[in-house]
């Protein structure tokens, strides 16, 4: 019976959640496509993407200390219902004017920061209710689903933006978020201990806390440290797929689409493996052979002759397939050895640190990739990444956390 309550309860959540996260994702390309068409500033499209992210490296251990010190399923459910009421307020407004940019970059603020509060009270509520052995599977599913969104949104927002006004799309997105908000509060999650406890009265100690119970776990520390170097190289790159389609492939904007699905189908068929088989205890085996693959897909496409797109594409399928063996098994991995009152501050932490990561990689890479050709960017981080997957498995503290 309790096998199928905790399977009832995630995959209700999770029902309402893919919902959330495919309305947004349109929504979240349809503004690009909207920036693009009214300015045609990559400047201006680089602080739209900026503001993404900027949040969650600012903002994230004082999140994290609001999301472990109050009931994390009322965080996402405000968190979601704040970024509906933000773009129905936008919606109005453009039944009566042209939205003018700077309302556009307010508007992806706030929901960035929503996102900033939703995203590490999603991963921190999910070892409440889903058993530890099973954590990996479900981290899979997840990365099934973030995947899902990724193949449908590029493809329905270029639809419907084609179609409709702006407003009516951030219409659907508003949809999402209130059937992610419904499913969510129909859902019993268990409560902490921590929750039923004098809290700490002082939040910079709270703070403090979430960073040295991490800095405890010496092994998911230095993991940590790897996958910051890990993004830090890998991430600029993500920036570069339309560039070396077009340019050093000699592509048309079809060809950026076409590596995109590649990826995203890699990614979803990657995901669904982790969750049949995610009960494999060798973890830090996986994370090693997820980077490996990455870092070996980069190198051959850096080394690719203009003609071989085929090839090229193939290889960002399998950089997709590698990902929820990473991401997802090191959530894993976080959910099972850090104590849940922590988890809020743990995993927004670590997502502060990860995002801080992408715009010194994005500006070094933006300065080397023009000087030596984005092609020979791509070998260069696929060795850099081969030698980060070598070392991994040969740090003693690393080798142990898959030690019980």
């Amino acid at each position: 019976m309790g096998k199928y309550k905790w399977k009832q309860k995630f995959f209700t959540i999770y029902a309402g959640q893919a919902v959330s996260l495919i309305t947004s994702a349109i929504l979240q390309m349809a503004i690009i496509f909207y920036i693009t068409e009214k300015t045609g500033s990559a400047m201006v499209l680089s602080i739209a993407s900026l503001i993404g992210f900027l949040p969650y490296a600012v903002l994230g251990p004082t999140i994290g200390v609001l999301v472990d010190r109050y009931n994390r399923k009322a965080i996402m459910i405000i968190a979601d219902l704040i970024i509906a009421i933000v773009g129905a307020v936008l919606a109005f407004i453009a039944l009566y004017i042209e939205i003018p940019i700077w309302m556009i970059m307010v508007v992806l603020f706030i929901r960035s920061v929503g996102t900033a509060f939703h995203s590490p009270a999603l991963s921190a509520v999910t070892p409440l209710i889903v058993p530890e052995s099973q954590l990996t599977k479900c981290a899979g599913y997840s990365q099934s689903l973030q995947s899902i969104s990724y193949i449908i949104s590029p493809a329905a927002a270029a639809f419907l933006y084609s179609i409709w006004e702006l407003n009516m799309i951030i219409g659907i997105d508003i949809f999402g978020a209130i059937v992610a908000s419904t499913t969510l509060a129909f859902i019993k999650i268990p409560k902490l201990d921590a929750e039923k406890q004098e809290l700490n009265p002082s939040f910079i100690k709270d703070m403090k806390d979430g960073f040295y119970i991490l800095k405890e776990n010496k092994g998911l520390f230095t993991l940590l440290l790897m996958g910051t170097l890990y993004m830090f190289v890998y991430m600029p790159i993500n920036a570069l797929y339309p560039l070396i389609s077009m340019e050093y492939f000699k592509g048309t904007p079809m060809h950026v689409s076409i590596t995109e699905i590649a990826y995203a189908s890699g990614m979803l068929i990657g995901g669904m493996i982790l969750g049949l088989f995610g009960s494999y205890k060798k973890r830090i085996i996986l994370i090693t052979a997820s980077i490996f693959m990455m870092g070996a897909s980069l190198t051959i496409s850096g080394l690719l002759p203009p003609s071989d797109f085929v090839i090229f594409a193939l290889c960002c399928a399998i950089m997709g397939f590698s990902v929820p063996f990473y991401s997802g098994v090191q959530t894993a991995l976080f959910q099972e050895k850090i104590k849940p009152e922590y988890l809020g501050r743990v995993f927004s932490l670590t997502g502060s640190i990860m995002s801080l990561a992408m715009p010194v990689g994005l500006i070094l890479s933006g300065l080397f990739a023009d000087r030596i050709g984005v092609n020979n960017w791509f070998l260069i981080s696929g060795i850099l990444i081969i030698v980060i997957a070598i070392i991994c498995p040969f740090i003693p503290v690393i080798k142990g956390l898959d030690e019980k």
